[in-house]
């Protein structure tokens, strides 16, 4: 009797087999761009409520005044938030009512300048933040985050 011990060739590959199939299910479960979109969602939310916070306070402290580039605009109009549609706003909110402008975490080449998380230097251009603003007629304003992940669509705040 010199029966040698270990495990067959079919045995080894049903439990490979079994393993990709438990592996297969998880990654599923998971589902890492999902979460990675969420994510994103999140920050943009974050985003749109930063920007608009920015804008009210601005507006308190100027007495109800709104800056000049949002009475200029056109009412019931999108308008991305940038350096050619809104060239005096980043100057007049940026480090007195919020420490950076945030860009939008998944717009390609709609960065700040050198690759930092938010636009602190208004003097930089281009910069555009891939979020944008609109009124409406009674002067409310609203902050959308365009390419928002989910399926919702647009993620918009207004105040």
């Amino acid at each position: 009797m010199n029966r040698q011990k270990g495990f067959t060739l079919i045995e080894l590959l049903v439990v490979i087999g079994i393993l990709a199939v438990l592996l297969a299910i998880t990654l599923i479960a998971i589902n890492p761009a999902r979460q990675f979109g969420q994510a994103n969602d999140t920050k943009r939310k974050s985003d749109t409520v930063a920007i608009l916070d920015a804008i009210d306070q601005y507006s308190v402290s100027n007495s109800g005044n709104m800056p000049a580039d949002i009475t200029n605009m056109a009412t019931n109009s999108a308008t991305t938030l940038n350096n050619t549609n809104f060239p005096t706003m980043c100057s007049q909110l940026v480090t007195t009512y919020i420490s950076a402008l945030p860009v939008d975490p998944s717009a390609a080449g709609n960065t700040a300048p050198n690759g930092t998380s938010g636009i602190t230097s208004c003097a930089t251009t281009p910069w555009n933040t891939a979020y944008t603003v609109s009124k409406d007629a009674s002067g409310r304003i609203t902050v959308a985050a365009p390419n928002a992940y989910s399926g919702a669509g647009t993620i918009t705040v207004t105040r």
